[in-house]
Order: C-alpha cells, then structure tokens, then sequence
C-alpha cells in the first residue's frame, strides 16, 4: 500500500472516529454508537497495522505481532473452551444466586450449543441433504448475527459505562431491585446505593449543593416494605440527611421507576430546568439509559459495581432483554435469514 493510500485509510478512520464521537455525545443511549465505534476501531488498527509493517523497524513488528498473536490466541481460546466457562459460570451463579430462570441463562445457552454440535457431527446421517444444508444455513448466520448484536451491545454497554457524569447534579436517580427476604437491601442493590451516596458526597466536597436522592421501587407482592423506602434507610443508616430524599414507591419497572420519577422532579420544582444521573448496576446501566430516554427525562447513568461472576448471567439478560425491546428490526433480520435458508433447501433439493 502506498503513502498516499494509507493516509487515505487513516482519513477515513478518522472522520468514522469524530462521527461517532459526535453521535456518542448529542445521544450516548443509542446502540449505532456501538456500530461507529466498531467502524472507527476496526479502520484505525488496520491503518495503524499497515503503517507498522511500513515502518521497517523491526523490534516494533516483532511487539505489536507478538501482542496480536496473543490477542488472537485468548480469544480462540474462549470460543474453544465456551461450553467449559458456560458450564462453570452456570454451577457458580446455581451455588451463589439460586435456582431462577434468569439466573440459569448460562446453563440453558451451554446445553443448547451442545444439541446444536451434537446435531451438526451426527445430523448429516439422519437428516435428508436439503433438509441439513438449510439448517447449517440458517444455525450459522443466525449465530453470527447474534454474536455481532451481542458484541455490539457489548460495545455500547462498555463506552456508557465510562462516560463521566458532571458532579453539578440536581437530582440522583437510585433504580430499585428486589429485595432480600422482603424487607432488606441486597448487595446488588447496596452497590447502586452506594455509588449514589460516593457520588452525593463527591458533589458536595467540590463545593456544589448537594442533590436530592431519589429512591425509586415500588412493593413487590413478596416485600414487606417498598423498595424506596428500604433503599431510603439504607442511605439514612450511612450519613445521608434525610432531607436530602425522595421516595418514588409506586414503579413496578424500569420505565415506571423513570416516567414516575420525572413526575416527582416535576411536583418538586415544576418545569425548572435541572440536572439529573440516575444509578443502577454496571450491567443494566445502558438499557435503563434507554427507558430514560422513552421516558424523556434528561439523565444519563452511573453503573455500580456488581461480581464478576454474575456477570455473564446478567449481561446475557440484558441482551435478551434488548431483543425483546427491538423485536421488530430482529424479526426483520431472521426473516432475511429464514429466506436464505429455504432458498439453500430449494437449491440442494433441486440439484439432487
């Protein structure tokens, strides 16, 4: 590649890279950022890679090779061990969270990737040729186009996870979750909390006037209390005046606990302007930031910290979940898909 072409390929990174960064700030909840900065990092490694091996210096190919070829191996590493870590991730959620549904993803995915391999080595001896041929079809561009959403949502949920939040806030937003044994705080929601309470003092200790809390959870029908209110004494119980609080105990979801806590910004101070970040763990931060945005209140969030491994089990959920948000362009996709492979199943049937 010449100079003039790899200027042009680092031109084109560049203005994919200052898109993005303008889409991520007018609308950080949105999940083309994630497509952006895929664009922008993908055309940047390949200009950056090419102008390496251009440069001749051969103790920089030699690093940067070396530091791919790792790269490369950990993540071929992953996919071939991905029923292992599964499985583990599965057992450890089972012995440390229960036995729910939501908390078994892991383990559902780990045995349907298992029938599905089972099916690809020995199907072929049972399954009539078109048949088989259009499954492969549709199997294997339906799991492409899941890991590439999935990456995606990976992308978008990690950039909003590090967005700073301004400490000059008017109100902070705590996102309720359910309860342990009806009436106290979990450690998922503590940490919620928590981060609430660093970031109050954090504003406070800049000199700015401290902002309101707003607890938002309504009760569940298996809870004494509201979430609101336990979340409120968990932060009373930590230091935080009590004036400085609000109770929202009527949501029941994420929506309500953002359309129900603009009303209550709304009765506070009416249509005055106000700055707001509302908190919830790390892993639902960005799809609470899109009911927030449904909801029209100007907040974008902080993520608290959450185990790691309840991770998997909880970012597969909210993939799930987002799925379900966007069915329509998602039943859109795998229709194109279910058509690919029935055309694969008219071929293979015509042909023999």
């Amino acid at each position: 590649m010449s100079a003039q072409e790899l200027f042009i390929v680092f031109a084109i990174s560049i203005v994919l890279g200052v898109i993005f960064a303008f889409s991520f700030t007018v609308e950080p909840r949105r999940l083309i950022n994630g497509v952006l900065f895929n664009f922008f990092a993908v055309t940047f490694l390949v200009a950056l890679a090419i102008a390496i091996l251009r440069s001749g210096n051969l103790l920089l190919i030699s690093v940067t090779g070396v530091l791919f070829l790792i790269i490369i191996l950990i993540v071929a590493l992953l996919f071939a061990l991905h029923l292992f870590w599964l499985l583990w991730n599965a057992i450890l959620v089972w012995r440390r969270e229960g036995h729910s549904l939501s908390n078994m993803l892991t383990l559902y995915i780990a045995i349907g990737l298992l029938l599905i391999e089972i099916a690809a080595s020995f199907g072929r001896r049972f399954i009539p040729d078109p048949l088989y041929f259009s499954l492969a079809i549709f199997f294997g561009l339906g799991g492409f186009y899941v890991l590439l959403t999935l990456y995606n949502f990976l992308t978008v949920l990690i950039l909003y996870n590090f967005r700073p939040q301004p400490h000059n806030r008017t109100f902070l937003i705590v996102l309720g979750a359910g309860l342990l044994h009806g009436d106290q705080v979990s450690p998922l929601l503590a940490s919620r909390i928590d981060a609430a309470i660093k970031f109050y003092r954090k504003q406070i200790k800049k000199g700015r006037p401290a902002p309101r809390i707003i607890f938002s959870g309504g009760k569940g029908s298996d809870e004494a209390i509201s979430e609101a209110m336990t979340m409120q004494r968990y932060a009373l119980g930590k230091g935080i005046p009590e004036g400085d609080t609000l109770l929202e105990d009527q949501s029941t979801t994420t929506l309500e606990n953002m359309q129900f806590s603009k009303r209550l910004i709304t009765q506070e101070i009416g249509e005055s302007p106000y700055k707001a970040s509302f908190f919830t763990n790390n892993y639902h931060l960005f799809r609470a930031g899109i009911f927030a945005r449904m909801a029209g209140i100007a907040a974008n969030g902080v993520g608290g910290a959450t185990s790691f491994y309840f991770l998997p089990n909880a970012v597969i959920r909210e993939y799930l979940a987002l799925v379900v948000l966007y069915k329509r362009r998602h039943a859109v996709a795998f229709g194109l898909i279910v058509l690919i492979a029935i055309a694969e199943f008219l071929r293979v049937w015509h042909l023999g």
